[in-house]
């Protein structure tokens, strides 16, 4: 089974990049301060993708976002070459930007696909790891070859009738998820997720969806994103742990841009002591 991972961001810009965590919006970042950050965890996520060898890497940026700014960030990635492709989104909501990242790929399972499945992840997310990627995958393709997976699989021609149909998800913070893959088997639409009139969370749609449509799921462990100052405090001592423990576990592989900006900016983590 052939697997691209969708990085999918924004074109960091500053003002327009990570804004709760900008002094305008109560944060602690000026808005250069809040781009580099970005910046930093986006170069993270993108190494994490390459050293995971779990398939194509390729990015999906905001419509108007800077591509030859992206270029020159790009550079700095341990391996420029393993990028196979840099693609705008469309527009629109997130569900509508999701979902054009996706079709792209699996172009509704088609002859012309590029792959047979796919992960997506944020660029906010630099305590991914190479171990997390693959497990995705692997799950991925254990539900897609089961009889659950089979039976709720669209039906694509003779020549995929052992393709099925599978869902994978890494929870994130406040009912989200940072990762997301399927097969192009799966029937599934982004449609609603992160936008409906319910105040349904954008992982319990998930899991509405997986349920409406009889597709198995698979969880793999959780990976939280930055996006408010206190994620931004719980990331830091994770970050510095990842760093110390790839001492001895080769594995891991340090968030050393995440870590490199942190150190310039001067930020700590901080536990204030009860009242008395």
């Amino acid at each position: 089974m052939r697997n691209t991972i969708i990085v999918f961001t924004k074109v960091p810009k500053s003002g327009e990049t990570k804004t709760r965590l900008m002094t305008e919006r109560e944060g602690i970042l000026t808005p250069d301060e809040a781009m580099a950050l970005y910046e930093g965890c986006l170069l993270d996520v993108i190494n994490v993708c390459i050293a995971s060898k779990s398939g194509d890497v390729r990015i999906c940026y905001n419509n108007k976002g800077d591509v030859d700014y992206l270029e020159k960030l790009l550079e700095k990635v341990s391996d420029r070459s393993q990028i196979k492709e840099l693609y705008a989104d469309k527009g629109g909501n997130f569900d509508d930007c999701m979902q054009y990242a996706a079709d792209h790929i699996l172009k509704e399972g088609g002859p012309d696909r590029l792959a047979d499945s796919l992960l997506i992840v944020g660029g906010d997310i630099p305590t991914l790891q190479p171990y997390i990627l693959q497990d995705a995958v692997k799950k991925m393709k254990k539900l897609a070859c089961s009889k659950a997976g089979l039976a709720a699989a669209i039906k694509l021609g003779t020549e995929n009738r052992h393709l099925g149909a599978a869902l994978v998800e890494g929870a994130c913070q406040e009912g989200g998820f940072s990762i997301i893959g399927y097969t192009c088997a799966t029937p599934f639409a982004f449609k609603g997720v992160f936008y409906n009139q319910d105040g349904i969370t954008a992982l319990d749609m998930l899991l509405l969806k997986a349920v409406e449509n009889s597709i198995p799921l698979a969880v793999v462990e959780a990976v939280p994103d930055v996006d408010i100052p206190v994620d931004l405090a719980s990331m830091i001592p994770v970050v510095k742990a990842l760093r110390l423990a790839s001492y001895h576990d080769e594995s891991i592989l340090t968030p050393v841009n995440t870590l490199g900006i942190l150190e310039e900016i001067g930020l700590e983590s901080t536990a204030t002591p009860p009242q008395r």
